[in-house]
């Protein structure tokens, strides 16, 4: 009897035991996420603007190497093109046994082809050798000068860092919490809610780079991560306000913000209900297959679910020495893959813009609309809302010349809602596994800017 009794005790007390709360599981999902969201996802003031906490490494780091990073980055395209044309030529097996070099540079000859390129732009950019319309100050200076730094200590950041964001559950927990929210509005995971808020606090290339590791990981199928890219890279906060002081606005910045955050969510209901993205497939990648769950089973809530499943997927995490590695990995994919075709197509997409008049024919239409809307000056409006497919400044540089306050504001919203711009956001979704093509991103981009223009035309007339 009292060995029954000493039984029964001992097997209450294992299961109370196995009750007890996994506060080493909690921990390891619980610090690294507070880092996660304290470097991408809280704003903070800095140098008068708002930013984030990779923002402000990233910034601080691009003010201090300022003169070196275009030399620095000329030298690591030239070197990305030789290697992947050295690659190409030879095939060989050293290559074969090395995952990380072969992703680096055992490229397709079309991407070969933009990288060389790329190499080339950025020599006749740096050495000022070749025909001006490359490496003018308004085209491959641009991208060499202004944009290559801006994303080289972005990306060096936001890679490297983005496991704490990413890799310890934070993503399943608040994907479980909002799914709710996102899959009726946006028919998304609740998930992207973290995409959207990277770019709308730090930058949209961001939010893309998110979404496409996401997508290749097996948590987005091909019509969500095509969603998801091309409709909530949101501009940020701080690049909203270069722009509209930019363009001689700053004073109404507020309501200009409020309105232009009113239409991209107008249009993130409504483009992705239409074709071409309501065409894409809701496959997941081929390689990856399916990763995610978010839905919450029967008797429990959607906090309990979404707990459990951020520490089980932070006891994933075997090695802190292998999310390193990943995060050089990324780095090193983006500097030598990215950065290149960033050069390239860049510097292509601007001399079409400043040196050809391809934008202006294609702004033809647009003018009647326009001025129906009763916009002053349409017909110099009307290049400036079709620009930015180009870059997402010219539409700002163009605008800046109107007399009309109404027609500026109108520009400038809508270059901030457009979204898709080919200089950046266009190349990272070209350069991912997103299946999306330069076509299709520019009907998306004339989608946005039909459903969106009337909304900030509307509120640009209640405001002047």
């Amino acid at each position: 009897m009292e060995a029954k009794k000493q039984t029964t005790y001992q097997e209450i007390h294992q299961t109370n035991k196995d009750k007890a709360f996994p506060w080493t599981s909690f921990n390891k999902f619980l610090i690294p996420s507070f880092i996660g969201i304290l470097l991408f996802l809280i704003p903070i003031p800095f140098q008068g603007k708002v930013t984030i906490g990779v923002g402000i490494l990233a910034e601080s780091v691009q003010g201090y190497f300022a003169d070196q990073i275009p030399l620095f980055m000329t030298i690591l395209v030239t070197l990305s093109a030789l290697g992947a044309l050295a690659v190409r030529m030879t095939q060989p097996q050293w290559v074969e046994r090395s995952p990380l070099i072969k992703n680096l540079l055992d490229v397709s000859f079309f991407w070969t082809g933009v990288r060389i390129i790329g190499a080339v732009f950025a020599i006749m950019t740096m050495m000022q050798v070749g025909p001006e319309f490359i490496w003018s100050d308004i085209t491959g200076g641009t991208v060499l000068y202004s944009l290559v730094p801006v994303l080289t200590t972005w990306f060096l950041f936001a890679a490297l860092l983005m496991p704490f964001l990413m890799s310890f559950g934070l993503m399943d927990f608040i994907g479980t919490l909002l799914r709710k929210v996102m899959h009726p509005v946006f028919k998304l995971p609740g998930r992207s809610a973290i995409d959207a808020t990277a770019s709308w606090m730090g930058a949209g290339p961001v939010g893309v780079l998110i979404t496409t590791q996401q997508f290749e990981q097996g948590y987005y199928t091909k019509r969500e991560a095509s969603v998801i890219a091309t409709n909530f890279s949101i501009a940020s906060i701080a690049f909203s306000l270069v722009v509209i002081t930019f363009i001689g606005l700053e004073q109404y910045f507020v309501p200009f913000y409020l309105v232009v955050t009113l239409a991209v969510l107008a249009a993130a209901v409504i483009v992705p209900r239409i074709p071409p993205l309501s065409k894409k497939k809701d496959e997941y990648d081929e390689v990856a297959g399916k990763q995610i769950e978010e839905y919450v089973p029967s008797g429990k809530s959607s906090f309990q679910s979404g707990l459990e499943k951020a520490m089980d997927q932070a006891e994933k995490v075997s090695s802190y020495k292998n999310v390193i590695y990943r995060g050089f990995a990324n780095v090193l994919d983006i500097w030598l893959g990215l950065i290149p075709v960033v050069m390239g197509l860049g510097t292509l997409a601007l001399v079409l813009a400043e040196y050809t008049p391809v934008f202006v024919w294609l702004s033809y239409p647009l003018v009647p609309v326009l001025e129906w809307m009763q916009l002053p000056e349409a017909n110099e409006a009307a290049p400036a809302l079709i620009v930015g497919f180009a870059d997402m400044f010219l539409p700002a540089v163009i605008g800046s010349g109107i007399e009309s306050e109404l027609t500026r504001f109108v520009i400038a919203g809508i270059s901030i809602t457009q979204l898709i711009y080919m200089s950046e956001i266009g190349v990272l979704i070209l350069k991912s596994k997103i299946p999306l093509s330069i076509g299709e991103m520019f009907v998306i981009f004339l989608q946005r800017t039909v459903v969106t223009l009337p909304i900030i035309v509307l509120f640009a007339h209640l405001i002047f």
